[in-house]
């Protein structure tokens, strides 16, 4: 299937040439959830959960839309392809020249990270249907490898003919690419795996898990060979500098903590956000910066030399324009719960969901500037001060079966009708207000 997307043509660009300098790429409408650099060094492709791509070489930014959720995660297959997959437990397959995308296929569960094998010629997905998909780039039909738990990373080994999982039972499995038969329990950790990453000229297993542990290990044997773990959880992130010299690692708690692989000595650790965590790492193609993005829908790129009096990310302002509201409990629940999301303004604006301008006494699925999934198309529901209520008391998930909308509910009914109070202020149709 082919999706519709920007007809770009083929452009020559020359690279990125901030090496060594602290710089930003701003554009996306929601959080940054993953970031990869071609392997000539001349763009980079930002994965967002405002369900876009962009494409950055040196200028404004180019979309890429075709997910109908989050996009999680992405990975060039080579400078003229590029791979995504996300929370519509979709993987598709980009033309960078033409903007257009073949959906490879889906998952049953949303996907989490995506591996292109040595040859180039395969896409692994782990996911957390509990499998990891193998997606020929030739047509060929995919195949699937059932480990039995949600499977949060991968990492081929053995030129692609094994492949490595991480799951959120602690373990490290490795299994045959071809018959998808398990081979050997690396290590079982005791809590979830997040994040793999694999150099195996000298030998060693980095992984990061739930609970802030971060270790390096023997890939072989499994034998600790430096435990860096410092506690802040969950490790969320890791990137290694194309020379294998540095290794990045990100958490939970918004720090980055640069390793330098001679000794596993820490070259720098220093807080990048001054709230949320830190999603995604990646190093530029000269390894002189290390680009990240959290919840912040902006890329920061730092230099190595000493990142730790750079700027770090904020989450930008996402109040209404007008500032005539206080921070009362529903403007308050609105910007924890909502912002990153919806605008209070009269368009979209890139995010993962419509505007909730107007919102009372509108049809669910009716805003022209947001593509709806087809519950939401189909949906008779009418927004009002109940619907509004039942959703959040309900769940999304419950309330309207098969929505895109995260799952999330609000407990209290106060605080239902304080969100809905404050909601009623940016509608101009109030008959719908009890």
């Amino acid at each position: 299937m082919w999706l519709g997307g920007l007809i770009l043509g083929f452009w020559l660009v020359p690279a990125l040439a901030l090496a060594g300098e602290f710089f930003t790429l701003k554009g996306h409408g929601g959080p940054i959830r993953d970031i990869a650099v071609s392997p000539d060094g001349q763009r980079i492709l930002t994965a967002s959960f405002d369900t876009s791509l962009g494409l950055w070489a040196g200028g404004a930014p180019r979309w890429f839309e075709g997910h109908e959720a989050a996009v999680t995660t992405v990975r060039f297959v080579d400078n003229l392809r590029a791979v995504s997959a996300g929370d519509d437990f979709a993987v598709i397959l980009w033309d960078l020249a033409t903007g257009q995308g073949e959906r490879l296929g889906r998952h049953k569960g949303k996907i989490l990270s995506l591996r292109v094998s040595p040859d180039g010629r395969t896409v692994a997905s782990a996911s957390w249907d509990g499998r990891i998909g193998l997606w020929p780039l030739d047509g060929s039909a995919p195949r699937f490898i059932d480990t039995g738990a949600n499977v949060n990373d991968v990492a081929f080994l053995d030129g692609g003919r094994s492949i490595l999982s991480a799951s959120a039972d602690g373990r490290i499995r490795s299994w045959d690419t071809i018959t998808g038969a398990p081979l050997r329990l690396v290590l079982s950790n005791g809590f979830g795996v997040n994040r793999l990453l694999v150099d195996e000229a000298r030998g060693t297993l980095v992984f990061g898990a739930v609970d802030g542990g971060a270790q390096i290990v023997d890939l072989v044997t499994g034998e600790l060979i430096r435990d860096v773990t410092l506690g802040r959880r969950p490790i969320l992130a890791l990137a290694s500098s194309g020379d294998g010299r540095y290794l990045a690692i990100g958490d939970g708690e918004g720090y980055i903590m640069l390793l330098d692989s001679a000794d596993w000595s820490v070259h720098a650790d220093f807080r990048a956000t001054l709230r949320g965590p830190i999603w995604a790492l990646a190093f530029s193609a000269d390894g002189e910066n290390i680009h990240a993005g959290g919840l912040d829908d902006t890329l920061y790129s730092w230099p190595l030399a000493d990142p730790r009096d750079a700027p770090k990310m904020e989450l930008q302002d996402r109040s209404p324009a007008s500032g005539t509201h206080s921070a009362a409990n529903g403007e308050d629940l609105f910007h924890r719960r909502c912002a990153i999301c919806h605008t209070l303004t009269g368009d979209s604006a890139r995010r993962a969901g419509p505007s909730l301008a107007n919102l009372f006494g509108r049809r669910a699925g009716s805003v022209p500037d947001y593509s709806y999934s087809q519950t939401l198309q189909q949906s008779r529901i009418i927004w009002s001060a109940a619907t509004i209520d039942a959703l959040f008391d309900q769940g999304p998930d419950v309330y309207i079966r098969g929505t895109k909308m995260p799952v999330q509910r609000i407990t209290r009914p106060g605080d239902r009708a304080d969100l809905i109070e404050y909601l009623s202020h940016f509608s101009e149709t109030k008959e719908n207000l009890q």
